[in-house]
């Protein structure tokens, strides 16, 4: 199996109209609004999910071109391995965040702590289950010594296309 092929169920709406200047993480974006719009042959599968306060949006980061399987990520000066960052300049160009979910209403999902840039196309939804996703016992690698500063950096125009990083 070498082809592998994604249809987008709907397309995620934030203030973020380009990459530079948007938060990293959604920890990064507290209080920041979006929308995702669903499209109508997958509204039937929204049912219930206004049960849940948190959501898992996976979607394609359609801004990101080719890949480096060696990055320097945002919140480091040092070369990475790309599996070791959350660098969107990836093999498979698939971005995940976890957002709160305000409310649903039709084919809009009203979302907030949005770090993903306007138009983005959405792959899919799951819902949040601290039971599942939360882990305790944690390492974070490289990471341990700056994820203090994940709620201030923003992004900046290293990943866009035809950069070398």
């Amino acid at each position: 199996m070498d082809d592998i092929t994604y249809k987008p169920i709907g397309s995620i709406r934030t203030p973020f109209k380009k990459q530079a200047g948007m938060p990293i993480q959604p920890s990064g974006a507290q209080g920041v609004r979006g929308t995702v719009k669903i499209k109508k042959d997958y509204i039937g599968g929204l049912k219930d999910l206004e049960g849940f306060s948190h959501i898992i949006l996976i979607y394609h980061l359609h801004l990101s071109q080719g890949y480096s399987l060696n990055v320097i990520p945002f919140l480091d000066d040092q070369l990475r391995g790309v599996f070791a960052t959350r660098a969107p300049r990836r093999p498979n160009s698939i971005g995940l965040s976890i957002v709160k979910l305000n409310a649903v209403e039709g084919d809009i999902l009203e979302i907030e702590n949005v770090d993903i840039v306007d138009g983005t196309p959405l792959l899919d939804i799951k819902p949040y289950i601290p039971e599942f996703d939360a882990q305790t016992e944690v390492k974070t690698g490289w990471l341990a010594e700056v994820d203090e500063q994940v709620k201030q950096v923003k992004s900046d125009n290293r990943f866009n296309a035809g950069k070398k990083v």
